[in-house]
């Protein structure tokens, strides 16, 4: 038995891949890859979202368990693809920075980096593995996958709002948070906002393409408001700026692109009852307590939290770090040992973040970091948007602008909070980012051909 290897980039594909046999069976350990790694994802935010120790190691392992199981799959099926992706390239060199802090012993604390690195080279894998699984997958398991997010954020949605109005502030019922800020499975309701950022928009753009082809399945959108209504009940501000903009851009893309279409009339429907019913879900489920924490957005009302003036000031102060450590940084995972040198002002809290993403990588990383970074995501950008003009009536690229949806509202959290340093949170976010860019234009040969042919 022989077996050839090749390797595609995130580019159209060409004629010589789509002359492959099309009824090429799927390899048992491919399939089980893929309905583990879903699992992983749904499972890793119960764990109070992984930032355990035993929880994100169990991560780590996990993602090489479905990395081993892809690579079987892929030996089986006698063809040994790799989808290659342009964002694999400031991947690599965020971790080879991190590496590099470690071997010439330019971090402050090298137990931090290595433990830092372990939980990126994570998130690398599931990022790699997203686009591996996802580029093949057939329509049926597109559609799997988004009714099988639309289930489990209605129902981690459900059992937040239960839990919000029987627990007193337990998690579990059981687990008593410090700050009294939890919400679901989550230590922080902000933590907890960032996961229904990456679920709300997958959610969205699922159900109205099911909705579309067929108006009776328009209860899938109460899976829709009940994941939105645990995210106003949450309180969390960044969360609420986030979707909002997630659903701003959302509505700019279907109305610009489907402008002048023979189901406009459809949208328009479509677009009303959804408005409507987010307008009633947030008078209705929002408690006072929520109006509250929203109007600290202007400023109109105080509230004992960390408000903006708070993490305006902690970013101000860890800037300062750059003065000592200007291209390199601190090292990956240092912030809490360095921060409390540069802090300028009294307080009883335990800053062990930024409140700001873009902030403390910038002092753990240094201006050779941020440039990285900045690639990185003027890169992912691209390769997300590039083409959404394309097979607008095909699952793969509703959920696929979701998922990029996703990625935008916990970009947009990341300035004012830390959900990238929460391990089931960057297992989402690296996995959406995968789907988002995983090529699958080979996946469509009915479409492909002239009809007639």
């Amino acid at each position: 038995m022989s077996t050839s290897a090749t390797v595609l980039t995130d580019q159209r594909p060409s004629e010589k891949v789509l002359r492959r046999p099309e009824r090429q069976s799927v390899a048992r350990p491919t399939t089980a890859a893929r309905y583990l790694l879903v699992f992983t994802l749904m499972a890793a935010p119960t764990a109070f979202g992984s930032v355990q120790t035993w929880a994100w190691a169990s991560l780590a392992v996990i993602a090489a368990v479905i990395l081993v199981l892809w690579a079987i799959g892929r030996v089986q099926s006698r063809v040994v693809t790799i989808r290659w992706s342009f964002l694999y390239i400031p991947a690599v060199l965020y971790l080879l920075l991190g590496v590099g802090q470690i071997a010439r012993d330019l971090t402050v604390d090298p137990f931090a980096t290595r433990e830092a690195l372990i939980k990126l080279l994570t998130s690398f894998v599931f990022l790699f593995l997203a686009v591996q699984l996802w580029a093949d997958a057939s329509a049926r398991m597109w559609k799997r996958f988004g009714l099988a997010v639309v289930v489990y954020a209605f129902s981690i949605a459900l059992f937040a709002i239960v839990q919000y109005f029987t627990s007193y502030g337990l998690i579990y019922w059981k687990v008593l948070a410090q700050g009294g800020d939890a919400f679901g499975p989550y230590v922080n309701h902000n933590n907890y906002a960032g996961l229904m950022e990456m679920l709300i928009p997958i959610c969205m753009c699922y159900a109205l393409y099911r909705c579309l082809r067929n108006p009776n399945q328009m209860l899938l959108l109460f899976g829709v408001f009940g994941a939105i209504a645990s995210l106003l009940l949450s309180g969390s501000r960044g969360g609420m700026i986030s979707v909002a903009v997630e659903i701003g851009i959302l509505g700019v893309i279907i109305w610009r692109w489907n402008k002048g279409r023979g189901n406009a009339q459809e949208w328009r429907i479509i677009g009303l009852v959804s408005a409507v019913g987010l307008a009633v879900l947030l008078f209705a489920v929002t408690p006072n307590s929520g109006w509250k924490r929203m109007a600290t957005i202007a400023g109109l009302v105080q509230k004992p939290d960390v408000t903006l003036e708070n993490r305006l000031t902690v970013s101000r102060d860890a800037l300062a770090v750059l003065r000592d450590y200007r291209w390199l940084g601190t090292g990956l995972g240092t912030f809490d040992t360095v921060f409390p040198q540069y802090q300028t002002f009294a307080t009883d809290l335990a800053w062990t973040h930024a409140h700001n993403d873009y902030v403390e990588a910038l002092t753990e990383t240094g201006v050779v970091g941020a440039l990285i970074i900045l690639s990185g995501l003027l890169l992912l950008g691209w390769l997300v948007f590039r083409r959404l003009r394309e097979r607008t009536d095909d699952v793969r690229w509703w959920i696929q602008l979701g998922a990029a949806l996703g990625c935008c509202g916990v970009l947009i959290h990341s300035f004012a909070d830390f959900n990238l340093h929460i391990p089931a949170n960057m297992a989402w976010f690296a996995v959406c980012a995968g789907i988002s860019i995983a090529p699958t234009s080979k996946s469509r040969p009915k479409e492909a051909s002239p009809a007639g042919q």
